[in-house]
């Protein structure tokens, strides 16, 4: 089965699919059974490594935009 149909995953309160291109700014929120989580785009680097991805979002508190 595809992991898709676990996974909902929205931009700025609409569906994106796998080939949207972030940008800085942008809310992206993904959701798993009944959990949601959301963050805020902060960086969008041409080459990052896994220590570094944490500095390119911050993950926002329920309700807030």
């Amino acid at each position: 089965m595809r992991l898709d149909k676990y996974l909902k995953v929205t931009v700025n309160g609409r569906e994106a699919k796998a080939s949207y291109q972030v940008k800085v700014g942008d809310v992206i929120a993904v959701t798993f059974g009944t959990r949601t989580v959301r963050v805020r785009v902060l960086a969008v680097p041409e080459f990052a490594t896994k220590e570094q991805a944490a500095l390119l979002y911050e993950e926002l508190p329920a309700g807030e935009e």
